[in-house]
């Protein structure tokens, strides 16, 4: 299943939402696109979850072996900054595919959520659901000496949010080729299920549950409140007499 477009107007701007894909298409088409050495530069500004373990540098080692050893000697990048490669990560992709399909869920779900929680607070959950979601992939993946890339953790933020904030809402979405309008809520519980078909693939599958668990449970915190907002910005139309 795929969503085209989502019966949901806004009526603020979702500058922040637009800000974020032209970031993460900036630096995919700025940055990794023209570099000559994708893996050396991965290596130098992804979350790896090695390193944020071991809190130091992944080695040439093991890069090689696979194996992550706090002993091991000769960094690849002996001055990363472990913490802060968590929030770039975030902003580097696998491939061209990875990222059209990253910022069309964020363009999709994201304008609706920004709207309900104000563009501040929302880019505050955007980042701290990203870095909760690498978090998670450490935790279950503790000795990984693979670099974690990606906005799929963070944009699960937003799905989280939308699937509490606006279940019955409807998308319209290609099931196979044929466009049908489907609730929020039964499509983003398909895909929420779906990600667990994903355990023993390369993808990085406890991002994105974590992600969306993490949107969905700040939501629903806060839901009678941003609900109220949501109500505030689109008054109900008067009836004619």
């Amino acid at each position: 299943m795929f969503p085209l477009r989502d019966v949901n107007p806004t009526v603020t701007s979702p500058w922040v939402t637009v800000a974020l894909i032209a970031l993460n298409l900036g630096v995919f088409l700025g940055i990794q696109v023209p570099s000559s050495n994708q893996a050396a530069l991965l290596l130098e500004r992804a979350a790896i979850a090695c390193e944020v373990t071991t809190g130091a540098p992944i080695s040439l080692q093991e890069v090689t072996s696979g194996r992550c050893d706090a002993a091991a000697l000769d960094p690849v990048v002996p001055d990363k900054d472990i913490r802060l490669s968590v929030l770039t990560s975030l902003f580097l992709h696998g491939g061209l595919a990875h990222v059209l399909f990253n910022m069309w869920f964020l363009w999709i779900f994201g304008n609706n959520v920004e709207e309900a929680f104000g563009s501040i607070w929302y880019l505050l959950l955007y980042m701290a659901g990203g870095v909760a979601a690498t978090g998670a992939f450490v935790l279950a993946n503790p000795t990984s000496t693979v670099p974690l890339v990606g906005a799929s953790g963070a944009v699960a933020v937003a799905l989280g949010a939308y699937a509490v904030l606006f279940p019955s809402h409807r998308l319209l979405t290609l099931v196979g080729w044929i466009p049908l309008p489907l609730p929020a809520s039964l499509f983003l519980a398909v895909w929420f299920v779906a990600q667990f078909a994903l355990v023993g693939t390369n993808i990085a599958w406890e991002a994105h549950a974590a992600g969306f668990v993490f949107g969905a449970l700040v939501a629903l915190l806060f839901r009678q409140r941003l609900l109220a907002r949501v109500e505030r910005l689109h008054p109900p139309t008067p009836a004619w007499p």
